[in-house]
């Protein structure tokens, strides 16, 4: 018969090192910005689809370039997100949805998440390399935007730096596209201008929410500085700014333009509301959820309606 005291301390041990695999993960998931990457995967899928249906080659024929596509773009994005969380360690503290990072808490040495930060970003652009010099050059250039001129340069010097940024999270697409087209077309640019122009006010809509804590970390964001009426002014010029560029890509079909353009619309139609509502906060919450919806159905609807159905 087994002690029982034994068995109790095979019990905890045991409890012990899942709640360590799960901590473990958690902070991982917490360095890469699992939801970052899962946008933006979404984003570089529709730029690999479209290339596929605009060249005319088929998608089954390319299931190898496809997979080193989105490993690839995953690891340069895990990679400087990881870096943005090392560099950014002594402001992470002060806002609450940065304070459970590894960075902050100690549970990894900060030598170990630069090391993880360097190491996936190469990983990442070798992968791309398998598929066209063209994709790991965005790759790169998106990183750079990233880590360097938003993270280490304008991040905590200029209000710009969201605009800064909107040029990584923009590139993606252009990934995708590359893979299979080096060459890029028409719609491939609209797919970027389309992210660059929808970033401003997806995050200027959480900078607002967020506005005490930025400030309390010192990062100069537009609600910061120049306050909510400005913020509001700047957030509808950019989603207006989005209402033509659908007609580029008009060779997708009506249902996508009529889709397009009620996303659109109906953005907009919100966006000025925000002159009458007395709660700002609540409605900079609903321009954010509303800007997380456009972004997925817009982008999805890119591939549905390019889907080679039999009829």
């Amino acid at each position: 018969m087994d002690n029982p005291r034994t068995v109790e301390s095979a019990s905890t041990e045991m409890i012990q090192t899942n709640a360590r695999e799960t901590s473990l993960l958690a902070d991982i998931k917490s360095l890469i910005k699992v939801g970052i990457i899962n946008s933006n995967l979404i984003t570089t899928f529709t730029g690999f689809w479209l290339a596929v249906y605009f060249t005319g080659t088929s998608f089954s024929n390319q299931w190898v370039t496809f997979l080193l596509t989105m490993l690839g773009t995953a690891f340069v994005i895990a990679g400087g997100c990881i870096i943005n969380n090392w560099f950014d360690r002594d402001i992470d503290p002060i806002m609450s949805r940065t304070s459970n990072r590894p960075t902050v808490t100690g549970t990894m040495s900060l030598s170990l998440i630069k090391t993880l930060g360097i190491g996936i970003s190469i990983l990442g652009f070798v992968t791309l390399l398998f598929t066209t010099w063209q994709a790991a050059l965005w790759g790169a250039f998106g990183w750079f935007v990233y880590v360097v001129l938003y993270t280490m340069w304008s991040k905590r010097k200029y209000t710009i730096n969201t605009v800064v940024g909107s040029f990584s999270g923009a590139v993606p697409p252009l990934i995708g596209w590359s893979a299979v087209d080096p060459g890029l077309q028409l719609e491939a640019v609209i797919l970027f201008l389309i992210m660059f122009i929808w970033q401003t006010p997806h995050f200027l809509a959480l900078a607002m929410k967020k506005k005490d804590e930025y400030k309390a970390a010192g990062i100069p964001m537009l609600p910061v500085v120049h306050g909510f009426k400005m913020t509001k002014r700047q957030i509808v010029i950019y989603v207006a700014c989005l209402l033509p560029l659908p007609i580029y890509l008009a060779s997708l079909g009506s249902i996508f333009l009529v889709t397009a353009f009620i996303l659109s619309f109906g953005w907009l139609a919100l966006g000025i509301s925000g002159f009458f509502m007395k709660d700002d906060y609540k409605w900079a919450t609903w321009m954010f959820i509303y800007s997380l919806n456009y972004l997925t159905i817009m982008f999805f609807m890119m591939v549905i309606v390019t889907l080679p159905f039999p009829f």
